[in-house]
């Protein structure tokens, strides 16, 4: 049987014919490994997110006969493996927090008016954000982050964690309960959900 690559292959299909070709592995890497390896670049720095990314990549392709083919997306899968090795990392990710958190507002020199004002505005608040993120427990600061930087939904947050929807929905209200404490937005965004 001769297997080919379509663009109407799932990545459930993918990993299936990876069963008995590996090589069709490389069309998941493909279509995941940059968003793979920003998740983990924003959450690490690059320096470690290479590795990550990597390993991630690794440990699915050794996993690939236990995936569960009704899950047609394997980005919650992939993801939910990369949150485990990133809380493998957790002292790097709260040094980076930190050292975010004590980066200066300044260094703007040209430019429009209006970008230097939007640019000092995000530099401020990403010092209060880093802190409130580092303050988070790790369970609820992946949520939120594989919410609001990997662009999962919750359901797919609780299929990459492994965790019961509900449980998935109570730690995202909390982190950003907590994000708006941090940054001052609890009035106003108090009738937002």
């Amino acid at each position: 049987m001769t297997l080919t690559r379509t663009q109407a292959d799932t990545d459930a299909d993918l990993i299936e014919q990876a069963k008995r070709a590996p090589e069709r592995f490389t069309a998941v890497f493909d279509r995941h490994y940059r968003h793979i390896y920003a998740y983990a670049a924003r959450r690490l720095g690059p320096d470690l997110a290479e590795d990550v990314a990597s390993e991630t990549f690794l440990i699915a392709f050794d996993r690939r006969n236990r995936y569960d083919r009704s899950h047609a997306d394997a980005r919650p899968w992939l993801f939910g493996i990369a949150s485990n090795l990133i809380a493998r990392h957790a002292r790097a990710e709260t040094r980076r927090y930190q050292a975010l958190a004590r980066t200066p507002a300044a260094n703007v020199v040209d430019g429009d008016a209006d970008a230097i004002a939007g640019r000092l505005d995000a530099r401020a608040v990403r010092g209060r954000l880093a802190a409130a993120l580092e303050e988070l427990s790790e369970p609820v600061r992946s949520v939120l982050l594989l919410v609001a930087w990997a662009g999962l939904s919750q359901a797919e947050v609780a299929t990459a964690l492994r965790i019961p929807p509900g449980t998935a929905r109570s730690r995202l209200h909390k982190a950003r309960q907590e994000m708006r404490r941090a940054l001052g937005t609890a009035d106003r965004l108090e009738g937002d959900e």
